[in-house]
């Protein structure tokens, strides 16, 4: 009898034999793709004895090194400074250049830092969540042609696509090992903390060494942001899914919070997959779609959009892009940030048409 179920097992390609040994064959039809590389910018980033074995003089002279390799606001990490001396001291493009809306613009790396509301001119009161691009500059670009990333994103035509390597945020170049500071000696830019990588079409690629700030998007137009959502840590049903829970009194007793029955009687009495149950809430990566710039900022890099579902926590870095919601897309949009002898012509603070800005005269008086 066993053996005529083996042989049956075996037939419906269930099992496999060898030699007098029976394997079962479990498990889903086809297995992750296991990552055989890593990126090349995947490496060591912190040294583990920073100062350890340096005397004060070297420190000294190791600061002054610095000072003298690279500009004195890139030391300082002073955002107003950084900005002014950067734009007579970096490659940047000369004019900005127009592309088709198919084509695909590198994004830029960002942090969230709060929520404020605006009004608009009929009266209504919106919220809005403000965002701050931290001195983004372009580190490196390989070509569709070299680009083999170790897992491929869920993109179509993939293989169309160029990878622009972007860093956010300066950091001091002692405090890193060498490898990683060599990943930034063809952009000429100070080492940066964050690195993120963005497919791009290869008629919106960029040189390396361009800085990307807050005019790289226009009011009106509209952005996907992706970010963390916050971290909550373990949580019961209640904080996690919005149970309403059992009475305080009359007769209930240590079961004020708990989630109840999870499982049916019968054939089919078991706990289904997805059962809402206690559990790590918050820590997943989202997007949100479709945002509205509704105000730039361009003394301090910092954005307005429409809404207040960014993910993550106040201070948490988010990656912003063009939106990929159809209806919302520009016919025409600009490949990078304005050219830098021009912002200074433009108005710092650019509102949308349809922003009530308190300045603006609305009433006016008649002297009698």
């Amino acid at each position: 009898m066993l053996g005529g179920v083996v042989f049956k097992l075996r037939d419906l390609g269930l099992m496999k034999l060898t030699g007098s040994m029976v394997i079962h064959v479990r498990g889903k039809g086809h297995l992750n793709r296991p990552r055989i590389r890593n990126p090349h910018w995947f490496l060591r980033k912190k040294l583990s004895n920073i100062g350890e074995l340096t005397t004060s003089d070297n420190k000294v002279f190791i600061n002054q090194l610095v000072r003298e390799n690279y500009n004195e606001a890139d030391v300082s990490n002073n955002l107003k400074v950084y900005e002014q001396n950067l734009m007579k001291t970096e490659a940047s493009i000369s004019s900005p250049s127009i592309v088709i809306s198919q084509n695909r613009r590198c994004g830029t790396i960002a942090r969230k830092i709060g929520e404020y509301p605006l009004w608009l001119n009929n009266g209504e009161k919106i919220r809005t969540t403000l965002l701050q691009i931290i001195d983004n500059h372009i580190i490196s670009y390989i070509p569709p042609e070299k680009y083999s990333p170790a897992h491929y994103p869920n993109v179509k035509n993939v293989n169309k696509f160029g990878c622009l390597l972007v860093g956010a945020g300066t950091i001091n170049p002692t405090w890193l090992t060498k490898e990683y500071c060599g990943i930034f000696h063809e952009s000429r830019v100070m080492p940066k903390k964050m690195l993120a990588r963005f497919l791009v079409s290869p008629e919106a690629a960029l040189h390396p060494g361009t800085a990307l700030n807050v005019a790289h998007y226009r009011v009106g137009e509209f952005v996907d942001v992706r970010g963390k959502t916050i971290d909550y840590g373990f949580q019961g049903v209640v904080k996690r899914f919005g149970f309403k829970g059992m009475p305080a009194s009359h007769g209930v007793t240590k079961t004020h919070r708990r989630v109840g029955n999870i499982g049916g009687g019968g054939e089919k009495g078991r706990v289904w997959p997805g059962t809402k149950m206690p559990g790590r809430m918050g820590s997943r990566w989202r997007i949100n779609k479709g945002l509205q710039v509704l105000r730039t900022y361009l003394k301090y890099n910092v954005m307005w959009v429409q809404g207040s579902a960014v993910p993550g926590p106040t201070g948490g870095i988010v990656y912003l892009y063009d939106t990929i919601l159809p209806h919302r897309k520009k016919k025409i949009s600009s490949i990078a940030s304005l050219s830098y002898e021009n912002i200074d012509k433009v108005t710092d603070d650019i509102w949308s048409e349809k922003l009530h800005r308190f300045k603006d005269i609305r009433m006016t008086h008649k002297n009698e």
